[in-house]
């Protein structure tokens, strides 16, 4: 019998983090986590992903300020329960951790190929299990304009930006969003 317990322990216990204190993340534990994500399944084992590991503070300056610009026009368009959500949350348009997490990693997805968009996002699923185990916390930033965020990027031609992580040590005290219980959703059909 394989037991997956490590597994659902990394789960249950990584959470979304925004805010990250200032210990700098050695490049090499990112690279250790991106080797786990490409063992991630791919559409035809295509595997139309690549990486840009940010360091640069100035570039991480540009790519807050084109994805804020972004969502300032995304956040007025919310309501309703999302919008909501948001603001009990306290997620608004602002999003400083793209400068203040020691690294970004950006990622994009190779749109001539099949699957892509579903590949990509089984891989960071890999990737956040990858980044818990290392200790890293992070969070998915979809940018509401990627295209905005790409033109201050140097995306490899036929790529698109699937999403952004900051990464770093999480100095986030908000506790994980709870979740549902694994009845709640299954139907079964003996």
């Amino acid at each position: 019998m394989i037991n997956c317990m490590k597994t659902l322990e990394l789960a249950k216990h990584r959470k979304t983090v925004r805010k990250f204190n200032e210990v700098p993340v050695p490049v090499e534990q990112v690279k250790k986590a991106i080797s786990v994500a490409l063992e991630a399944p791919s559409g035809a084992n295509y595997q139309g992903w690549r990486f840009s590991i940010i360091l640069n503070q100035e570039l991480k300056r540009r790519i807050r300020e084109a994805s804020e610009a972004g969502e300032k026009k995304f956040y007025k368009k919310v309501s309703g329960d999302w919008g909501r959500w948001l603001e009990k949350s306290e997620i608004s348009w602002m999003k400083p951790y793209l400068e203040e997490a020691p690294i970004l990693l950006v990622i994009y997805g190779n749109r001539s190929v099949p699957y892509s968009t579903e590949s990509v996002w089984l891989m960071i699923g890999y990737l956040l299990l990858a980044f818990e185990e290392l200790g890293l916390s992070t969070v998915t930033y979809t940018p509401s304009y990627p295209e905005r965020v790409e033109d201050v990027l140097m995306v490899p031609k036929g790529f698109g930006l699937e999403a952004i992580l900051p990464i770093g040590f999480g100095d986030d005290e908000k506790p994980k969003e709870p979740r549902k219980e694994v009845d709640s959703l299954i139907e079964l059909y003996e």
